[in-house]
């Protein structure tokens, strides 16, 4: 993959535009992203979530993103997404491909974005599965297992065309564990508190609820 060619590049002008237009963002906390390694944790509340995300962050940031395999069944997309640093993963599945391929992004110096919830959420249920917002331990495991800088994002829930969405990058996170890989009860605790953080810069509990409606 190589989310850095004259393609992407040309994707991110026109794209970033057209974006810019329907859903504005403003940023905070960039300065606080390291240039490669890095981990990108934010919550998921609409499609719209990871291409306002990537199109904010330079053209050279060498961003991969893990996606659902289901995009990649539309023709277009399936030929696209791949060619802008997208990867597929089976939901629900061990997906040992889709985690080599994450740690291979960051191992290689760069950077990779991860939904913690691994769906979209919207008042506090998970769009696909049904279930209450949670994070999966998957993304303690990746960040665990190659050292990457943990980063928690916050994106605004509610998108309406031409109203401003915020995103805000938090301070990395530094993940406690014990031994060499640690306990799945301890990677499940980062999965739980990078997204925890994630929602908390925006003033929000997990599932995208005022703080002082915990």
């Amino acid at each position: 993959m190589k989310p850095f060619s004259r393609f992407y590049v040309f994707i991110y002008y026109v794209v970033g535009f057209i974006t810019a237009i329907l859903h504005p963002a403003t940023v905070e906390g960039m300065e606080k992203l390291p240039k490669s390694g890095v981990l990108l944790c934010p919550n998921h509340a609409s499609n719209w979530d990871p291409f306002l995300i990537a199109l904010k962050l330079p053209k050279n940031y060498r961003l991969h993103i893990m996606a659902k395999e289901e995009l990649f069944q539309y023709r277009l997309l399936g030929w696209l997404l791949p060619k802008v640093g997208v990867f597929p993963v089976s939901r629900g599945n061990h997906d040992i491909q889709a985690v080599k391929t994450a740690m291979q992004a960051i191992k290689s110096g760069d950077n990779l974005l991860i939904f913690p919830e691994g769906t979209t959420i919207h008042n506090g249920i998970g769009h696909t599965d049904g279930l209450p917002a949670h994070a999966k331990a998957g993304v303690a495991v990746i960040g665990v297992r190659t050292g990457a800088t943990m980063i928690p994002v916050f994106v605004d829930g509610e998108k309406k065309l031409f109203h401003r969405t915020r995103i805000i990058f938090g301070d990395p996170y530094e993940p406690v564990y014990t031994g060499r890989h640690g306990t799945s009860e301890e990677m499940q605790k980062i999965a739980d508190d990078i997204l925890e953080k994630a929602y908390a810069l925006g003033g929000q509990a997990v599932g995208g609820k005022p703080l002082c409606a915990k």
